[in-house]
């Protein structure tokens, strides 16, 4: 199997700087020491309540990181002037709900068919991989191969949350899904991403799956530096998405 991407959610770096209104940590040096780490590119989560990363952390981001940024927000007028503004490597669309703590579910790319296709085709044109952050429902699936994406990144948290509360028969069918829907994706001609919850005790059935090229992770490699530093986890992270691609 082609070796797998980690990419790398600096998100939670900006919520603890944002908790004491300070300029430190800085979500750019974590980005940095990330790289140097291994990682395969930078993800950042541009909110409309800008609850973590912040505007400025965007264009720090895009200016000062040697690896692909991987931009996420919602379909928004406001995150498509920003986004093709800085032209980052991806564009990743995802739901998003002012009250959730964090991304809840996929995006509903069927029900927006229209107006996704319209919203990505300037983004398609000015260069970025725009990436459609849905579940495994294979309506959700075709509709982003109609519309134009080129990836798909699959919500691994149903599984991720069966899989913490000890549900193993129940995780075991959501990750049957997963692998469903990443062998459909594949055969439609998308990419295959995945993220969301994954930790070093869930990954390695993830990133078992053949087709997933890439897997995004943030809150775990965050709060697990807190204990390791944020280089030996991500290694560590490293290893065992090589060691399940292996075989091991």
């Amino acid at each position: 199997m082609h070796r797998q991407r980690l990419g790398v959610n600096i998100d939670h770096v900006a919520t603890v700087r944002n908790a004491r209104g300070s300029d430190w940590p800085d979500p750019l040096r974590a980005a940095l020491l990330a790289e140097a780490a291994g990682a395969d590119g930078i993800t950042a989560h541009l909110r409309e309540d800008r609850r973590h990363i912040r505007d400025a952390d965007m264009e720090a981001l895009r200016a000062g990181i040697g690896i692909p940024l991987n931009f996420e927000c919602a379909a928004t007028d406001e995150m498509a002037r920003i986004a093709l503004r800085l032209k980052p490597h991806a564009v990743c669309l995802v739901p998003e709900r002012r009250e959730e703590r964090t991304t809840e579910g996929g995006l509903d790319v069927a029900g927006d068919l229209a107006r996704l296709t319209d919203y990505i085709a300037p983004l398609r044109a000015a260069g970025c991989r725009v990436s459609m952050f849905i579940g495994h429902d294979p309506r959700q699936i075709a509709a982003s191969a109609r519309i134009g994406a080129a990836v798909v990144e699959l919500h691994t948290g149903h599984y991720s949350d069966l899989h913490a509360e000890g549900l193993l028969a129940e995780a075991e069918a959501e990750l049957a899904a997963l692998r469903e829907g990443a062998r459909l994706a594949a055969s439609l001609g998308l990419e295959v991403h995945a993220g969301h919850g994954l930790t070093f005790e869930n990954v390695a059935p993830i990133a078992a799956i053949p087709e997933v090229m890439e897997l995004n992770i943030g809150h775990f490699l965050i709060g697990e530096a807190i204990y390791l530093g944020l280089g030996p986890a991500i290694e560590e992270m490293r290893r065992r998405m090589d060691a399940a691609r292996a075989g091991a």
